[in-house]
C-alpha cells in the first residue's frame, strides 16, 4: 500500500503537471467499490471545473476543484485514496486504457487523468469545501505534541504509530524503519518508550519520510509515481522484507513478527 512518501511524491507530480488545467469530461466505471461518493456527485463536482491545487493528507490526494467563473468563490475538493494497487495516470487520450481502470477524466490540454485499480481497494470521493483529516502530520508534528500522542497507551509502539487517528499518513514500511534507527522494538508498550527515546523517534520519523520522498518513494509491489516512474528508498532499507538477512550494523540476523496483523521487522540486537 503506498505510504507517505508515495502519495507525496505523486501528489507533487500531478501537481507540476496538471495544475490549473480544467476538466471537462469525468468517466467513472460500473464497479461500486472505488466510489465513496455517488457518481453522479463527483461528476457533477468536477465537470468544467478548474483544478487548482493538488497536495497531499495524509495518506490522501486532495485535488482543489474552483469554478471558472469570476466571482465564484465555493470550493470543493476531490479525495483520491490509492488503497494497496490504486494508480493515477496522465495519459494520451489515444492510450490504450488498461484493463481495471475505474475513472477517467478529460482534460482541457488534451489530455487524460486515469485512476487504475486492480484490487479495488482505492477510493473516490468529493467534499464540499475543504478537505480535513484525522491525526497529526508526521513531517510537523513537533516533540511535545508527538509525546503526549504515545502518553498512556498500552498498544504497541509500532501499532500506534499505524493508528491514522494519531499519525496519518506512517504506514507499514515507514513505522519499521523508524523504530530501527530510533533503536525501539516495535513490539513495546507505547507507554514504557521512555520520553529520550520518542525523541529519538521523532527524529528518525522525519528522517526516514523525509529521505524517502527524496528518493521517490519504495517500489516494494507495483508502486509507480504519476510520471509512471518506480522509486528508490527500498534500496535503502535496513529492516523491511528484510527478515533472516544480517543487520547492516552488528550482523544479527533481521527478525519478522506480527503484531495486529501486521509483519513487522527488526533487530533483536540494535533495538530494546
Amino acid at each position: 500500500m503506498p505510504e507517505l512518501p508515495e502519495v507525496e511524491t505523486i501528489a507533487r507530480g500531478l501537481a507540476r503537471r496538471i495544475t490549473g488545467d480544467v476538466i471537462e469530461s469525468v468517466w467513472l466505471g460500473d464497479k461500486p467499490e472505488p466510489l465513496k461518493s455517488p457518481a453522479a456527485e463527483i461528476a457533477s463536482v468536477l465537470v468544467g471545473k478548474r483544478i487548482s491545487s493538488i497536495e497531499r493528507a495524509g495518506k490522501h490526494i486532495v485535488f482543489e476543484i474552483t469554478p471558472l467563473e469570476r466571482g465564484h468563490s465555493a470550493k470543493a475538493a476531490w479525495i483520491v485514496h490509492l488503497g494497496m494497487t490504486g494508480r493515477l495516470q496522465i495519459c494520451p487520450p489515444e492510450a490504450e486504457i488498461a484493463k481495471h481502470t475505474h475513472a477517467i477524466l478529460k482534460l482541457r490540454s488534451e489530455r487524460e487523468l486515469r485512476f487504475v485499480d486492480p484490487r479495488r481497494f482505492g477510493r473516490l470521493s468529493v467534499v464540499h469545501g475543504e478537505f480535513r483529516s484525522t491525526g497529526a502530520e508526521p513531517l510537523e508534528i513537533d516533540l511535545e505534541l508527538f509525546t503526549k500522542l504515545f502518553h498512556g497507551r498500552k498498544t504497541p509502539i509500532k501499532s500506534a504509530l499505524l493508528n491514522q487517528k494519531l499519525l496519518r499518513g506512517v504506514g507499514n514500511i515507514y513505522a519499521d524503519e523508524s523504530l530501527y534507527r530510533a533503536g525501539i522494538r516495535p513490539q513495546r508498550r507505547a507507554a514504557a518508550v521512555t520520553r529520550a527515546q520518542l525523541a529519538k523517534l521523532h527524529r528518525a520519523l522525519k528522517e526516514v519520510l523525509r529521505e524517502a520522498i527524496t528518493l521517490g518513494g519504495s517500489s516494494v509491489s507495483d508502486y509507480v509515481d504519476a510520471d509512471g516512474e518506480e522509486g528508490f528508498f527500498q534500496l535503502k532499507h535496513r529492516v523491511y522484507g528484510r527478515q533472516g538477512k544480517p543487520c547492516l550494523r552488528c550482523k544479527t540476523p533481521i527478525r519478522r513478527i506480527v503484531i495486529a496483523g501486521r509483519s513487522s521487522h527488526y533487530c533483536p540486537k540494535c533495538q530494546k
